[in-house]
């Protein structure tokens, strides 16, 4: 729009103004862009009233805080009916190696009884257990990959509680690798624990918004339809950088080692070790037949891996604790050629793959190993999920509760 001034001095006050005005606007974006996130379960004016005179079992852990309390002693202390805790991979209090076995338990400090949701048969709770509740509230802290199994024990949860007409309220949190999508889809012949539904290896998604797809398209057994209520987060969208303040399990200790699981993690199918055992695990990689370099570990029993691959074994590898937070933020995409360089360094090996088949579990079919063996490189590789990759795309936004990276770029 074109205005013409009668007075020169009107004029520089109107620019002046529109100028503040500006200013102003953009410092208050500013001030909104940086507010604390408000995970779901500080919410707490959104759920408990609907929680009073309802039989309560909670799925959680150790990440399952509202500020340095734990949702459990919050719901009791608020006089929450909570008469059964369940827990997923790594236990209540996060303290069982991964794929340990977790056994049903009371907990010492509430008196509770606690459900194993990662024993040796069952991964779903049973009618009998479920028999006496109401609503089963899901609070857990997820990292926003395929194979990490807190996503399989939601998908138990949603199924159960669909069979047995109780209500599941999820209490969202921050995805922190939720800024990008990518990796192969998962091919149903490959379904297992660390990989249930036809999703890319990183999903871009927070566990309130995947439990939704799961609903939506319809995942579940005989395609039932789970009573769902999701809580969100406040002050979050899928760019806001999410420092975790309590590490989802033993072996992701801090931001470095979430941010690099994605592409490490197809090593747990390999001889190679992503350094359980150490006080890095995830943020390094090696095996004992590498390249002799100047960097070396020795992995050892510890605390979440008390029997870690090549124990007691000198490996040379990769130290990737050098590499800039910012910058493993900015790439937004699977690193493969860690995997296509581990793979020449083992003079392409036949023992270098584990003959388990959970490296093609981890990938979600065989065609990554295939890729790899034949002697694609790392871009050739990424090339061949794209089409599909899109696909999950255009069905991802159907279910987003905040907004999306690609609007805010």
């Amino acid at each position: 729009m074109y205005i013409k001034y009668k007075h020169q001095h009107f004029k520089e006050y109107f620019n002046l103004s529109s100028y503040l005005l500006l200013f102003f606007l953009l410092k208050s974006f500013s001030l909104v862009s940086q507010l604390d996130v408000v995970v779901g379960a500080e919410r707490t004016e959104f759920y408990l009233g609907n929680l009073m005179n309802q039989r309560v079992g909670l799925v959680a852990n150790q990440t399952s805080k509202i500020k340095n309390e734990h949702l459990v002693d919050v719901l009791l202390n608020e006089g929450v009916n909570v008469i059964k805790v369940f827990s997923p991979e790594h236990g209540f209090r996060g303290k069982s190696d991964a794929g340990e076995k977790v056994k049903d338990e009371i907990d010492l400090q509430t008196g509770l009884p606690i459900y194993s949701l990662y024993g040796k048969t069952k991964r779903k709770p049973s009618k009998e257990i479920l028999k006496d509740i109401d609503i089963v509230i899901f609070d857990l802290q997820d990292v926003g990959v395929r194979f990490y199994t807190y996503i399989s024990s939601l998908h138990y949860v949603m199924e159960a509680c669909a069979e047995n007409n109780v209500k599941l309220l999820v209490l969202d949190r921050p995805n922190p690798n939720g800024f990008y999508v990518d990796g192969p889809i998962l091919d149903l012949k490959f379904r297992s624990f660390v990989g249930m539904h036809p999703i890319p290896v990183v999903h871009g998604m927070t566990i309130g918004e995947y439990a939704q797809m799961i609903n939506g398209e319809k995942w579940l057994n005989n395609q039932i339809i789970c009573s769902l209520k999701v809580i969100p987060c406040l002050n979050y969208n899928h760019k806001t950088r999410y420092n975790l303040p309590i590490p989802p399990s033993p072996n992701l200790p801090n931001m470095r080692s979430i941010y690099l699981y994605p592409s490490l993690c197809f090593f747990e199918g390999t001889n190679v070790s992503v350094g359980r055992g150490t006080d890095y695990p995830f943020q390094i990689f090696g095996a004992p037949y590498f390249t002799e370099t100047e960097f070396s570990f020795i992995p050892k029993s510890t605390y979440g891996a008390k029997n870690p691959k090549h124990k007691l074994v000198t490996c040379f590898g990769s130290d990737l604790r050098t590499m800039p937070i910012d910058s493993l933020r900015k790439i937004n995409k699977l690193n493969l050629n860690w995997l296509v360089n581990s793979y020449k360094s083992s003079n392409e090996s036949e023992d270098f793959f584990n003959k388990n088949n959970f490296f093609n579990l981890l990938a979600g079919s065989d065609k990554l190993m295939n890729l790899v063996k034949g002697g694609a490189n790392a871009l050739h590789m990424s090339e061949t999920y794209q089409a599909s990759l899109n696909d999950f795309k255009v069905v991802r936004k159907k279910y987003l509760l905040y907004e999306d990276f690609e609007q805010l770029n």
